[in-house]
């Protein structure tokens, strides 16, 4: 444990000063402004949202500054999509070695963004483990008095009638925003796309629906989960894909400690940096896009600024299908900072008489191009980085510079819990997908992140299952 401890502590030694110096030195081209705006509608009242633009990555240095946009789309209840909403973001940051440079910050992100889902997930089904247990005693002993109203003599109506939220279960769409570069994760189908100045619109997520996802068919029913239609009178299956048991149509969210373990939280992520043109994001649940297309949502608020856009999408999305379900979207725009306060237009094209227009379009033709390869060369999105494995053994450590980037070899690399040299059990110990790695290396699990991940692949039950 002092080793353990002992390295820690020398790491979080690294000075101020020679932090600032560091950022400074990876500032090679001038910030963008950030605008921003939010628009909701609700139905169940189980949507959330998170926009924090003050976070540092060096206390006291804003030149490190980074933010947060997040869509939490909870079901079965709001408590998961709340918790998600809480402390995702803290075990995140958490899961980042401290004294880490900008270029080294942002290459160890999506790993901690991994750690940080995953632990979110665990530490929300605890708190659901205790809370079913409460109400169990309450329920043995005499103490419940109504079923329906799950209130008691000696426990509080909210610790009891909160039992059902707490096997609710939440998407997560989760982007944060470092200058130029731009880092999504996601588990569920809430779904984040870019909009650059091309007009190019791309997917930064990928939606965990069963109904359209056959990989993540394969994965569930490969690890013990059946997945079919739900069967009515007669044999007829009507409605998506789900999984059973528990009937849920995505294969990957927070939560959901009422239903297989094969419904992970490992997110997908992706790392991309834009050009110095800059893009828009629109962040939206569900709600957005089971109504628009994403070249549809990035076309109906094209011209507008951030806040305008974020309201003509829901507007429209319920001019198109009505308010059947929660819908949330945020529009962030990344403008040059040289820019105006929203991002440009293509200006309306000037009259022009035929022999004109006759003239350019053949100039047009001869160097058509030309001028498609310098607008490439302008407006080009570099992918830094792209993993949707659902296996920790991946996402956890890939090479010795992954596994040697944690704050220490006897920390938990996805709860960071301090563990004695005996107690860390390898990611890879018994993996037959990281067979070119070490079992005895790094990084490094306890017990309970160790059966977490087993349960995860189908390897041996975990979690609390409600009737």
């Amino acid at each position: 444990m002092a080793s353990g401890d002992g390295r820690r502590g020398h790491q979080d030694l690294v000075p101020l000063a020679a932090l600032i110096s560091r950022e400074m030195k990876n500032e090679k081209m001038e910030k963008p402004t950030l605008k921003y705006g939010c628009a909701a509608q609700s139905k169940k009242g189980e949507d959330y949202f998170l926009i924090k633009t003050d976070c540092l990555r060096v206390p006291g240095n804003p030149s490190s500054a980074f933010s947060v946009f997040a869509v939490f789309d909870g079901h079965n209840g709001n408590a998961a999509a709340i918790y998600t909403r809480e402390n995702l973001l803290g075990h995140v940051i958490g899961a980042i070695p401290r004294g880490l440079g900008r270029e080294d910050w942002l290459q160890v992100l999506p790993r901690a963004l991994v750690a940080g889902f995953v632990k979110t997930d665990k530490e929300f089904q605890r708190r659901g483990t205790y809370l079913i247990l409460l109400f169990n005693f309450c329920f043995s002993f005499g103490l419940l008095l109504s079923p329906i109203s799950k209130s008691c003599e000696n426990c509080s109506e909210d610790e009891c009638s909160v039992f059902a939220g707490e096997t609710s279960g939440t998407t997560a769409t989760f982007v944060i925003v470092d200058g130029w570069t731009v880092t999504v994760a996601c588990v569920g189908d809430s779904r984040c796309i870019l909009d650059t100045q091309g007009g190019a619109v791309s997917n930064l997520t990928v939606d965990h629906r069963l109904e359209d996802n056959v990989e993540e068919r394969e994965r569930v029913t490969a690890s013990g989960g059946e997945v079919g239609r739900l069967s009515i009178f007669g044999g007829a299956e009507i409605g998506p894909l789900r999984c059973w048991p528990g009937g849920l149509c995505l294969s990957r969210s927070i939560g959901d400690m009422d239903v297989g373990e094969f419904i992970v939280p490992v997110p997908h992520v992706k790392q991309v940096k834009l050009s110095n043109v800059g893009g828009r994001l629109i962040i939206a649940s569900d709600g957005i896009w089971d109504a628009l297309s994403s070249e549809a949502a990035a076309r109906t608020c094209h011209g507008l600024p951030a806040e305008l856009a974020a309201r003509q999408v829901v507007k429209e999305a319920l001019r198109t299908r009505g308010l059947k379900d929660d819908t949330t979207c945020i529009v962030v725009d990344i403008i040059p900072p040289d820019s105006s306060s929203s991002l440009p237009t293509s200006p309306p094209p000037k009259k022009q008489n035929k022999l004109r227009a006759l003239l350019l379009r053949i100039k047009s033709r001869n160097s058509s191009s030309k001028l498609s390869k310098k607008l490439s060369a302008v407006a080009v999105v570099e992918e830094l980085f792209e993993e949707g494995s659902a296996m920790l053994a991946e996402r956890l450590g890939t090479d010795d510079t992954a596994a040697q980037s944690t704050s220490g070899l006897f920390m938990c690399a996805v709860c960071q819990v301090d563990l004695a040299p005996s107690e860390g059990i390898s990611v890879h110990a018994g993996s037959i997908f990281s067979m070119s790695l070490k079992p005895w290396q790094g990084p490094f699990l306890c017990g309970d992140c160790r059966n977490k991940k087993d349960a995860m692949e189908g390897k041996r039950p975990s979690g609390v299952k409600v009737a």
